[in-house]
Formats: C-alpha cells, structure tokens, sequence
C-alpha cells in the first residue's frame, strides 16, 4: 500500500499527479455508483410491475402472515404500498352447513283442514277435492305449570283393625322432601348454568311463560339439590381426569363474598373439572392427586414450571409472546428473522408424525437441538431484545416437544382456555358467588355441565335422568 503523500512538503509535480489520481478515483466511484442506482431503479420497477399484475396474492406473500400473527403487514417502504395500509386477509372458504334448519319441515303434532262448503260463484255445495298446498305454522304454546296434590289415604282393615297408610315414596317424581318436580329442577338448573341466566331472569320466564311463581331461595335450592346429587359422579369425573395421559390446566379469578380467589379447570377432550382455590401449588397437587402420571399441559405460570411430573408447556402462549416482541421491535432485522424461524420450526414439528415411538423420540431431540441452537447467539448477549425469551426456552426446552414423541399430547392449551370461557361468562354476569356454599354448588355444576358439554350430551336431558336415578 503506498504512503499517505505529505501536502504540505510534496513539490508542485506531485501534488499534481495526485490530484490526478484522484480525480480518477473519483471518476470510478461515480460510475459505479450510477450503475448500482440504475440496477435498484430497474429492480423497483419490477417489484411495481410485478404488484401491479399479481395484486393482493403479491403483497400476502410479501407480508409473510403466520398463525400467531392473523393478516401479517407489508414492511415498510414495500414499492406500491401505503406505509400504513396494511394487507389485505385472504378469506377462508365458508364451512358448508351440514343441513338447511331454517327450511326443514317438522312432522306435524295436529293438522287443520281448510276448504270451501260452496262456490264461491253459485253457491254449489262442495265436497271432496284434492290437496292444493299446505302452509307450515311452528307455534310454541303458553303452557302453565301443574301441580299435583298427592295424597296419602289411611284405611283400617275390617280384620285386624289394623291401620295402613301407604308409605310417601315419590321416587322419580321429586327429589327428597322438596315441592319442585324433577322437570321443574331440571329446567332450572339447566336455565341458570348451561343458559347462564340470572335469577331474577329465570323468575320472569317461570312467572310468564308457565304461571309459576317461585322464590330466589327455590331457585337456588333447586341448584343446590343438583349439585348434591351430582358429587359422585363429579367424583367419577376427576377420577376419569387423573387416569388421562395428558390433562389441561388453566386459571381464571373467581370472587367469594367479594373476595378474590381462583378457579381451576382440569380437562382433558371429554371431561372437565372445576374446583376453587388460591393461586398455588396446592390446588394443582389435590386436583391431580400423588398417583398423576399423566403430561400436564398449561402455560408458563410459576406454579406449573415448579410441577415435578411430566409437562408440555403451550405454544400458543410463547408464539403470542413472540408476536408481542415482533411488534415492539418492527425495525429489528435480528428479531423478525428470529421469529419466523421459530415459527417455521413449530410449524415442521406439529406437522411431523411417525408411527415409530423411536423415530418420534428423535424427532423430538432433533428439534429441540435446533431451537437451541436459533437461541444460543443470544443467551449471553446483554442488548438482544429476545434474551429473556431465549433464555426461557433453554430452560424449558425439554419439555416444549413433548407432543413430537407422544401423540396423544397436544402442543398448546387452548382447550383448558376454552373450558374456561362458560365459567369467565357466569363471573361476569354474576360477579362470583355469596359464600362458601354456593362456590361449591358452581364448581359442581360447572364440572357436571361442562362434561355433558364436552361429551355432546343434551345437559336438560342429562339432569332429568341424573334426578330420577336410584340415589343410595
């Protein structure tokens, strides 16, 4: 490399000549600087073009939208786009209905016949004829509640004198010493927590649409016989849970008397368990029971990271977190890239399957080798804005492809989310419940209802045949 020339000491001859040899230089650079700017001219007009004639499928696939992210948006600066319009969504194909409802004929309960006894011209009698159209009417009547007066006759035996008196076994009729028939029970109960009405709601619908006027001590009672009726097979139920080979769990607040509190869903596809309680380990360990040997799906809550037993934790909360840091940091090259590859690699692990359990195990280790290694460069790096969800991915890697290996296990908590929502509903209409008692009346409701739900059974159907069972 030559020597920097001294200026001030070089003789007029070599301050020409490097004056020369700069004037070439800078030639150079400005041709190749006009050649570049020529390129990326050229270059943007064929992304233009290319927008023009492709349209909304262009811009989709330049947006790079993912599952986390619904819709995506353009980045910015993007050749034929407003900065801030952001990307049209692709709608997906409307599902088909699997029957037309609103035009479905029923079967008629009663049919009414209308003719002509004459001409309307000349006034013929008329008779016979043929059918010309019929009109369906669906009509439901006011029907009034009815109220039986049992009574009990003592009769005395010309023989013996003895005196008999049959013995007031209603069984199937009502429940226990109460007045309201098992119907009545039934529609209630199912009223208040499959309908999720309120009191006062359910006493005006009874008061109008049957005549029947009951109080808010009835109705609650009427829950309350449901509830106690229901404890063993609440019980069959948890017992049903503990045996799952993979069991959701979620939390949501859950007032008592206006003090703060929790309630706990366990769930798994056909069964869901609700219990109230405080916001530690405790509730987890009771639920589940010492002999769980199942995988305990949740999100990253401390009380679930301090579990012993077999975990997977859920997706959809770290690819939300993720989302939220894509958001914060729109700008930063280093965390969209970062994202979208964690995201294409959940997205490779979910659609992996095998019938192999030794393939499968590979599998898993495989992709938690390559996670690693997308969270390794920032493990240790102070300014990485996506440090902190590095680090707790290294921390749970073991247990984040847990649903590679066994299949029956799903990679998010969604369904403990949305075993959930009945009960946040009933908190928001009614605020939580009074006392102790009445906690444990919604728990139990909660799980016998929700269960009939997640089984696709008729709830007003199940509670009628719950009430008429032989209690012991």
């Amino acid at each position: 490399m030559d020597a920097p020339l001294d200026l001030f000491g070089a003789s007029r001859e070599d301050l020409i000549a490097w004056l020369l040899a700069e004037r070439d230089r800078s030639a150079d650079l400005a041709r190749l600087v006009a050649r570049l700017e020529a390129a990326l001219a050229a270059q943007r007009a064929t992304i233009a073009h290319l927008t023009e004639e492709l349209g909304t499928p262009l811009v989709a696939a330049a947006a790079e939208p993912t599952e986390d992210e619904p819709g995506g948006g353009a980045p910015a600066g993007m050749p034929g786009l407003k900065p801030t319009q952001p990307a049209r969504r692709l709608r997906a194909a409307r599902r088909k209905r699997a029957h037309g409802f609103v035009r479905r004929r029923m079967t008629p309960t009663h049919q009414v016949e209308h003719a002509l006894a004459a001409c309307p011209r000349c006034g013929t009698p008329l008779a016979g004829g043929s059918v010309k159209r019929t009109r369906e009417v669906i009509e439901v009547p006011l029907v009034p509640a009815t109220v039986t007066e049992h009574v009990f006759v003592e009769r005395r035996c010309p023989g013996c004198g003895h005196r008999a008196v049959p013995a007031p076994d209603l069984a199937g009729v009502v429940v226990g010493q109460g007045r309201l028939g098992i119907g009545l029970v039934s529609l209630i109960a199912t009223l208040r927590e499959e309908a999720r009405l309120p009191i006062a709601t359910i006493q005006w619908y009874l008061r109008t649409w049957h005549g029947l006027d009951l109080s808010v001590g009835a109705i609650v009672g009427a829950g309350r016989t449901v509830a106690t009726l229901a404890q063993p097979v609440v019980e069959q139920t948890q017992a049903a849970i503990r045996a799952s080979p993979a069991v959701h769990a979620d939390e949501t607040g859950w007032r008592e008397n206006g003090r703060n509190g929790y309630a706990w869903t366990f769930s798994t596809a056909t069964h869901r368990y609700f219990v109230r309680g405080g916001r530690d380990k405790s509730v987890l360990e009771a639920a589940l029971g010492d002999d769980f040997a199942g995988v305990l799906i949740s999100d990253f809550y401390v009380v679930y990271t301090s579990y012993d037993g077999l975990h997977q934790y859920c997706w959809a909360h770290l690819l939300r977190d993720i989302r939220d840091l894509r958001h914060q940091y729109p700008k930063s090259p280093s965390v969209q890239g970062w994202a979208r590859l964690v995201r294409k690699l959940y997205a490779r692990s979910c659609a992996f399957a095998d019938p192999d359990p030794a393939a499968r195990r590979r599998a898993q280790q495989a992709f938690e080798a390559e996670l690693l290694a997308l969270c390794r460069p920032f493990l240790d790096e102070p300014g990485a804005p996506q440090r902190s969800l590095c680090r707790r991915i290294e921390r749970h890697l073991s247990e984040l492809f847990v649903f590679v290996a066994d299949p029956r296990v799903p990679p998010t908590n969604n369904a403990a989310e949305r075993s959930l929502r009945h009960l946040v509903t009933c908190r928001k209409i009614s605020g939580g419940t009074r006392g102790p008692g009445g906690t444990k009346t919604k728990m139990t409701l909660a799980s016998l209802f929700g269960t009939w739900r997640a089984q696709g059974l008729n709830p007003l159907h199940e509670c009628r045949q719950l009430l008429t069972a032989p209690q012991a």
